[in-house]
């Protein structure tokens, strides 16, 4: 259930008898012809969905990520390392004061990893709380399914490419684009990074069908409800 659906006594009656939340951390940033809230689309609603069967109340997604690379496609916004932690800092302090003694992280954004790093000093402050950082997308029968679909899968390919990252109107390239140089990518700044890289897509085709779309949204999420279920101790 989503916070934004629930009111305050609702909240404190929840955590009588229950301690977990789902938070979801996403990005604004680039995604080729897809949506510039990629991350934040798919990291909400992949929350939401595993936690809709047990009743977990899911936060609103963090929509801002670290994304330095991409700050020269209009529309990313960055935040820095350090105000980005400050505001995971926050989110967990808040909802440890509250009762909330679970937290299952879904991330859905490679750049917010600083964050993982982070929690765990968090938890060492903090020995009642557990937390769980959760790459959904990479989780590994999740990129089990996405490599046994199309090994070639990157940012802004057809591994994010779902119907709800879709842009009503705007039409994918029929290509197969090919990997880019990740070493040159990772010495360049963001002009040439956007000289490099061109449209945004890391590599791969734009597009798979919605049934193998489909295919790899179960496995994503069948692995994030084994989270939630636990073990948590």
């Amino acid at each position: 259930m989503k916070i934004s659906d629930m009111n305050w006594p609702q909240v404190e009656d929840y955590l009588k008898t229950n301690d977990l939340a789902v938070l979801p951390l996403g990005s604004t940033e680039q995604h080729a012809y897809l949506s510039l809230a990629t991350d934040s689309i798919l990291s909400q609603r992949m929350a939401g969905e595993a936690a809709e069967p047990f009743g977990v109340p899911v936060f609103p997604v963090v929509a801002y990520g670290v994304t330095p690379s991409f700050m020269a496609y209009p529309g990313t916004v960055s935040l820095r390392i350090s105000t980005y932690l400050a505001v995971v800092r926050d989110i967990l302090d808040s909802l440890k004061q509250h009762g909330f003694r679970r937290v299952l992280i879904v991330n859905g954004h490679g750049g917010n990893q600083p964050a993982a790093n982070f929690i765990a000093e968090w938890m060492g402050d903090n020995p009642d709380v557990a937390v769980k950082f959760h790459n959904w997308w990479n989780a590994p029968r999740t990129l089990a399914k996405v490599q046994e679909i199309d090994p070639l899968a990157s940012h802004a390919s057809w591994m994010e490419n779902f119907p709800w990252t879709r842009l009503a109107g705007v039409e994918q390239p029929e290509k197969k684009k090919p990997l880019v140089d990740f070493a040159r990518m990772r010495v360049k700044g963001p002009a040439a990074v956007r000289d490099l890289i061109g449209d945004g897509n890391f590599g791969g085709v734009y597009q798979k069908s919605d049934e193998e779309m489909l295919a790899v949204w179960q496995a994503g999420l069948a692995e994030t409800r084994d989270l939630i279920e636990g073990p948590w101790n």
